[in-house]
């Protein structure tokens, strides 16, 4: 029986393309040079394959979808939405940014649509950058303002912007603006499905882009619908206080 090490980066990859991203964050060549056994790989690359295998293996953690996020305290939300999903974005942006670099290089010829989805990765990373920069320095901060004013019974604290309402319109006509750009790759990359025959590299990135997008939906999810409805109400009750 063929031990973890002795595999090859290719088959990995080959049996499950999640794989690529794991490898593509070591700097291990996945695709023209995937021949080589994870020993030998990690022993290119100075990783321990221990810590490898680990992440390989929860490559498909199934999330807990029973977790009730609408219970939660918004504070507590604000820090699982900027620990999950603003740290997924942040962590994948410079991959997905290398990867349609890459496969728009070489296949961008054969593939046109590929120069497009270039510039709508590199439009959408960037417009999520200052977007949760926003959130984390301004929005998030006076949402846990108001919950700090509710527990102590205090007043809501003075702001610039006048009431949450504002940022909150603004964070939402940008999510939009995040959501139309997926929408729009989706429809150029035929719902994420690379071409027959085509390399790891452009398998991956399709399939990194199409994880991209799902996070994006649940992101958006929990501020739109959760975060967004309950701090509005809590900045009106505390005014009525």
């Amino acid at each position: 029986m063929t031990t973890f090490q002795e595999r090859t980066v290719a088959d990995m990859v080959t049996e499950n393309i999640k794989a690529a991203h794991i490898f593509k964050k070591h700097g291990i060549d996945f695709c023209c040079g995937g021949g080589i056994s994870i020993k030998k790989a990690c022993e290119k690359a100075k990783i321990d394959p221990v810590i490898l295998e680990a992440e390989l293996l929860s490559l498909d953690a199934i999330e807990d979808r029973a977790k009730d996020f609408n219970s939660w305290k918004l504070d507590f939300l604000t820090d699982h939405i900027i620990n999950v999903h603003h740290g997924y974005v942040e962590e994948s942006s410079p991959m997905l940014l290398q990867y349609s670099k890459r496969v728009n290089h070489v296949h961008g010829h054969h593939y046109t649509e590929l120069g497009e989805i270039e510039a709508l990765v590199t439009q959408v990373v960037q417009e999520l950058a200052a977007h949760m920069k926003k959130e984390e320095l301004i929005l998030f901060p006076f949402i846990k303002k108001l919950v700090k004013a509710e527990r102590e019974g205090s007043d809501i604290p003075a702001i610039h912007f006048g009431t949450v309402e504002n940022p909150i319109k603004m964070m939402e006509a940008e999510h939009e603006e995040a959501g139309e750009i997926m929408r729009r790759i989706a429809e150029l990359s035929n719902n994420y499905t690379p071409p027959q025959g085509a390399c790891n590299t452009y398998r991956a990135f399709y399939a990194k882009l199409e994880e991209f997008e799902q996070d994006l939906h649940q992101h958006v999810h929990l501020e739109n619908n959760i975060l967004f409805p309950k701090a509005l109400n809590l900045e009106k009750k505390l005014k009525k206080n």
